[in-house]
């Protein structure tokens, strides 16, 4: 489909709207995971409404020695993967549209989520990107904003900034989409060597490991609540032709919880730590999804694996989503 190219928000606001406008939030250099996000919101808006694909390298997200400048700027080829995914807009602001007089001398604070995991390694990130965040909900006029799952973080700031400020506007999680060997899409990918994608490849197996034992731990939960707990349960497992070693596996699934889902991740990372190239882990944590604060072996609920490491010069995030105890299995 023809998809328009707009620089200012004026141009943007003149256009006619009828049904829903959905916005996708890029900083360019589009693959086929923001492509995912664009056709997602196409399906979410129907043909009766519109999809607004921005693209704006923002450098309030940049910290001091980080990739700014190096950052990849493909406007012809994003404009090109934006319309075969359905984009009716591409907004592609300059600095000076979105922060008019320079840099904003108020801004939103992330708060002490924002302090957390990919807070502590990158101080004022998660400010910077709240307050484009802001700026271009603002800018764009959306009835929803979809958002990819690959930066948890990222998304569960945005809910708790929209719900705590009553923006009125709907927020959409999509999964995190990979590439065949398991890597998830990032426009970061692009940097890394041969040698540099093998270790990398750590981080998303260092996820699924974690989740095999999970997994794991949750079809022992789930047996060991079939069976009475009393003195019967040995009994009924053995019948059955297990081992009495068996008999308790409440037990064994409770002891074990989320640290044992940690040491399975763990595992691999340590692994690729003495590779060449090595892998250099930032964080490997198990957290909250609400506040990102890591849980308790007794928790229940939704919770987010999430790991960060540098291979190289690359700095690479990647996580998943789990559901402990009485709300079932692996998500």
């Amino acid at each position: 489909m023809t998809t328009t190219l707009l620089r200012t928000a004026g141009e943007l606001h003149a256009r006619a709207r009828t049904g829903r406008r959905a916005v996708v939030m890029t900083m360019g250099a589009l693959h086929e995971g923001h492509a995912t996000l664009i056709r997602a919101a196409r399906d979410l808006v129907g043909g009766d409404g519109e999809v607004v694909t921005t693209v704006f390298v923002n450098p309030l997200q940049f910290g001091e020695g980080e990739d700014l400048d190096r950052y990849p700027r493909t406007l012809d080829a994003d404009l090109d993967v934006a319309g075969r995914a359905g984009a009716d807009a591409v907004f592609a602001p300059s600095a000076d549209e979105v922060y008019p007089g320079g840099e904003p001398q108020v801004r939103i604070s992330a708060g002490p989520m924002g302090e957390r995991l990919e807070g502590a390694t990158r101080p004022g990130h998660f400010d910077g990107m709240l307050t484009v965040v802001a700026k271009l909900l603002h800018l764009t006029r959306p009835d929803v904003a979809l958002y990819g799952q690959k930066d948890a973080q990222q998304l569960a700031l945005i809910r708790r900034m929209v719900r705590d400020l009553n923006f009125g506007v709907d927020i959409v999680a999509v999964p995190t989409v990979r590439e065949e060997d398991g890597l998830a899409l990032s426009s970061r990918n692009r940097y890394l060597s041969a040698a540099e994608r093998r270790t990398a490849l750590a981080l998303s197996g260092a996820l699924f490991a974690g989740r095999d034992r999970h997994a794991a731990q949750e079809a022992l939960r789930a047996r060991a609540r079939e069976v009475p707990s009393t003195h019967a349960r040995a009994e009924a497992l053995n019948a059955l032709g297990e081992s009495r070693a068996a008999a308790d596996a409440h037990a064994v699934a409770t002891a074990a919880g989320p640290a044992a889902v940690l040491a399975a991740a763990r595992q691999v990372l340590d692994g690729a730590a003495r590779l060449t190239p090595p892998l250099t882990l930032d964080y490997l944590a198990l957290v909250d999804p609400s506040d990102f604060t890591g849980i308790g072996a007794d928790f229940t609920g939704e919770a987010v694996l999430a790991v960060a490491a540098r291979v190289g010069t690359t700095r690479l995030i990647d996580n998943l989503p789990l559901t402990f105890g009485t709300l079932g299995a692996t998500s």
